[in-house]
């Protein structure tokens, strides 16, 4: 295990995020973690070893924070050699009841600050002609479930830009692996982390029944975010990680069916699929 690489971890102060960092650190790696507050941040870690990890406060918003955050990291480390883009947040309600901004503001989150991460750190491993890139997507963005279309939408835009980017850095020697999930017990489905518009527009069953069905399973998600967390470090040793990588059994299962019934659709309609060239 080479515990000389730098880790650049964002979305860091909860959750998965926060149990990789402290599973990093305790295993010798040195770590520039992110938040809103690297105050909150540092007390929710509880170790302060300025040798090996830093705190960052970062709106990941703002290209110029970002920016800044990667010439802190290097100028404290001189390296970067993963990166986990792990902020972001669920949303679960109809589009129809959605507001145009919260659909933007997710979008925000989910989608373009990733893209601005890697877009600042890749210069950096372009120069080191190494790296490895871990995008935190979902099933969710493959499979999606009622009542998810928004956050399933941010998902998949993760999922399709990291696997052409992976296209695009390969020559760079640079990796990139995007992790889709199914429900792991690290504190989504809480308050502070799913945006949760109920709808009050009559029907929508399926919408109302999935959301009693995945709020009623909070805290009891089958997912383990701690061996999560020892995948990605075990994956960033692995010299040909995965593309996509499905974690879970839900996710495993969901993924599997649909990939069946896409099959069986495509060549059920073959003939139309080919038809639409020129003769």
């Amino acid at each position: 295990m080479n515990t000389s690489k730098v880790w650049y971890v964002t979305g860091a102060s909860q959750g998965l995020g926060l149990i990789l960092v402290k599973k990093l650190l305790k295993n010798g790696y040195r770590v520039a973690a992110t938040s809103r507050d690297a105050h909150t941040l540092s007390q929710a870690v509880g170790l302060i070893d300025k040798d090996r990890f830093l705190p960052l406060a970062v709106d990941l918003n703002n290209l110029d924070c970002i920016d800044e955050s990667i010439q802190q990291t290097l100028a404290t480390f001189g390296q970067i050699d993963v990166v986990v883009n792990n902020a972001g947040y669920g949303m679960a309600g109809t589009v129809e009841e959605i507001s145009e901004q919260d659909i933007k503001n997710i979008f925000n989150v989910n989608v373009f600050a990733t893209i601005d991460v890697v877009k600042s750190v890749l210069p950096v491993m372009r120069s080191q002609r190494s790296g490895y890139i871990i995008n935190i997507g979902s099933v969710a963005g493959f499979v999606g479930a009622p009542g998810w279309s928004v956050y399933s939408a941010t998902k998949a835009a993760i999922a399709a830009f990291s696997e052409v980017i992976a296209l695009d850095v390969k020559e760079f020697g640079i990796k990139v692996t995007v992790a889709e999930p199914s429900g792991f017990r690290t504190g989504f489905l809480t308050k502070e982390s799913l945006a949760l518009i109920s709808s009050k527009i009559e029907g929508y069953e399926a919408v109302k029944n999935t959301q009693d069905h995945y709020l009623s399973a909070n805290g009891q998600q089958p997912g383990d975010p701690d061996l999560a967390a020892e995948i990605f470090i075990e994956l960033a040793e692995s010299p040909e990680p995965p593309m996509h990588l499905f974690l879970g059994n839900d996710a495993y299962i969901r993924a599997s069916k649909k990939l069946t019934d896409m099959s069986a659709e495509l060549e059920q309609w073959k003939s139309m699929t080919i038809g639409a060239d020129f003769k």
